[in-house]
């Protein structure tokens, strides 16, 4: 089914690599057509061939600081408990929903 209308979030980062390969565990990955063959590398179109689109471009150089991201993304997906197992050793900001004060 192709989409009628759409919306995709473009996600600056700080490390371009770190962050497609962090996505590629939630099954995002970019098509071989969009990797270029040379040259600037600097902006990447990922999607999961369920629907989901995202974007990711550089950052401006100090722009984003660890752990004070203004951006939030939601990914709904019924693969919830395949993926709390990937990534339960890993924490947010270094804590743990025990660790958090609502």
């Amino acid at each position: 089914m192709t989409p009628t209308h759409a919306l995709t979030s473009i996600l600056p980062c700080n490390d371009l690599d770190a962050s497609e390969k962090f996505y590629a565990r939630l099954g995002f990955t970019r098509a071989d057509s969009d990797k270029p063959e040379d040259g600037e590398d600097s902006y990447r179109i990922l999607s999961d061939g369920k629907g989901g689109h995202l974007h990711l471009t550089d950052a401006v150089e100090g722009w984003l600081i660890r752990g004070r991201n203004p951006f939030g993304l939601y990914l709904y997906t019924e693969a919830v408990d395949e993926l709390a197992r990937e990534f339960s050793g890993e924490l947010a900001n270094g804590q743990g929903p025990e660790d958090t004060l609502w």
